[in-house]
């Protein structure tokens, strides 16, 4: 029999626990993280997703997106920014909006494309993402209450809420010094690609709440306004008809146009002059017709 058989084995030690001995002192000491100071650009990193997808938004607040809704925004009310998302290529450009919000201590992240889809929810992010606090909702009454003036155009719109439509109307009143649009839902009017489509006219047009139109019309009427409305057919030219100074033109939805009741009420129906080729324009196209023509006579 082998010696090595009948020798009693040693046996072994331990292997040493690469775990930290238990009588060290722990170290308190908390771990750097790059989203402490996230108004800091973190030395070109991709920010991980958990640190930079923004939980739901509150209901007063919004997301803004596209480079001149967002450009715009900053200059009208900069105090309502919470947070930045942007991508690279457009970090020069809002280098401005980034060391105002390092100031203020709030926050700013520099994102991938694909990040920033998720925050926007939305394709069309044009790299910007802003997180604001909503503007207030104005009511009609405090709108009619504080405007005195002689000359005022307002919209009243009747079931439209397409939200590119709700954009292009909103960049065509901020072009024609319209500052005010009668609507039960006004808050449609801050949603985010209504806002990219306004290119920042959204910033200069009020949504005043309505709760019954054919109400909020009467009370324009009281308050020295003269209704207009539109009619494909039975309306008199836009460029033949003298506009009054202080209007409201009402506009529905495109496929069944104004409410019966609604139209009922109104002191001038309209028609834009055209080939006859279409049935109608789009509302936002309209819009833009007749409160251009409307500003047109008031110069």
């Amino acid at each position: 029999m082998s010696e090595h058989s009948n020798k009693p084995r040693k046996p072994r030690s331990p292997a040493k626990s690469t775990a930290q001995n238990s009588s060290a002192k722990p170290s308190h000491k908390p771990a750097k993280n790059p989203l402490q100071k996230p108004w800091l650009k973190s030395g070109g990193q991709r920010p991980t997703s958990s640190g930079t997808r923004p939980a739901k938004p509150k209901t007063d607040e919004s997301k803004v997106y596209g480079d001149n809704a967002c450009r715009v925004l900053f200059q009208q009310r900069p105090e309502s920014i919470i947070r930045l998302y942007l991508n690279a290529d457009m970090a020069a450009k809002f280098s401005d909006v980034m060391k105002y919000l390092a100031q203020q201590k709030k926050a700013y992240h520099i994102v991938e494309d694909q990040e920033l889809e998720k925050i926007a929810a939305s394709a069309h992010h044009g790299g910007v993402v802003l997180l604001v606090k909503r503007k207030p909702i104005q009511s009609l009454a405090s709108y009619l209450q504080q405007q005195k003036g002689k000359t005022d155009c307002l919209l009243a719109l009747d079931g439209v809420g397409n939200p590119h439509n709700l954009g292009a109307i909103s960049r065509s009143c901020a072009h024609f010094g319209v500052s005010g649009v009668i609507m039960q839902q006004p808050e449609l009017l801050q949603s985010g690609a209504a806002l990219r489509t306004a290119e920042g006219g959204g910033e200069f047009v009020a949504g005043l709440s309505s709760d019954s139109l054919a109400l909020s019309l009467q009370l324009c009427k009281q308050a020295g306004y003269t209704l207009l409305t539109t009619s494909s057919h039975n309306g008199a030219s836009l460029y033949q008809t003298k506009l009054p100074a202080k209007v409201v033109v009402v506009f529905g939805e495109e496929m069944f146009g104004v409410s019966k009741n609604v139209a009922k009420t109104a002191d001038i129906a309209l028609q834009i002059p055209g080939s006859g080729k279409v049935e109608s324009l789009n509302v936002s196209v309209a819009a833009s017709l007749i409160i251009g023509e409307w500003y047109r006579q008031q110069q």
